[in-house]
């Protein structure tokens, strides 16, 4: 990086906006065509418009400026991101109806050199909170919490009005 950069760095972490030299038509762009796959790469990854702006050394609203002047930017992090939305669908899936991984158990018996590890087949039960969920979204006419309250019959809104001990009206049950 030479000085000037350095400085301007510098310059914009504290605020200050750099001095333009004449005859500048504002700042140079700052896009370059392999950011597309780069940003596809950390959103498949889970990254979000903020972690991009810190990775391109950015302010996110840069990215979302990036996002409509360049095509080829926006389907990348489109793209990315289902990726990792489709991940995150199989695992919420797999924690719902259960599934079974390789797992390890490590012993030390009394009086061994070494530990003994025992390879086995662990099996994980399916997740009520997982499938509740899973079933909300999936079949959410059958699922959801909101219920649709249907009414019939007339509804009569002309005013019925009582009176009941008005001062100066003799009471109803003084004999009057």
């Amino acid at each position: 990086m030479s000085p000037e950069e350095i400085k301007a760095k510098a310059d914009r972490a504290e605020g200050k906006k750099p001095a333009k030299p004449q005859g500048a038509g504002g700042r140079p762009p700052s896009y370059k065509a392999p950011f597309a796959k780069q940003a596809e790469k950390l959103c498949a990854l889970g990254a979000t418009d903020e972690d991009l702006a810190d990775f391109f050394e950015v302010n996110v609203r840069t990215i979302s400026r990036w996002k409509v002047q360049h095509e080829e930017f926006c389907q990348a992090l489109k793209a990315g991101k289902t990726e990792a939305d489709d991940r995150v669908e199989r695992a919420l899936y797999q924690k719902a109806v259960g599934y079974e991984q390789d797992a390890v158990k490590i012993f030390m018996p009394a009086g061994a050199a070494e530990p003994v590890y025992a390879e086995y087949r662990e099996k994980m039960a399916p997740d009520t909170t997982a499938c509740i969920f899973w079933l909300k979204n999936r079949r959410k006419d059958e699922w959801r919490d909101k219920l649709d309250h249907e009414h019939s019959g007339k509804v009569d809104l002309a005013p019925t009005l009582i009176y009941e001990n008005v001062p100066g009206q003799p009471r109803k049950d003084d004999g009057h």
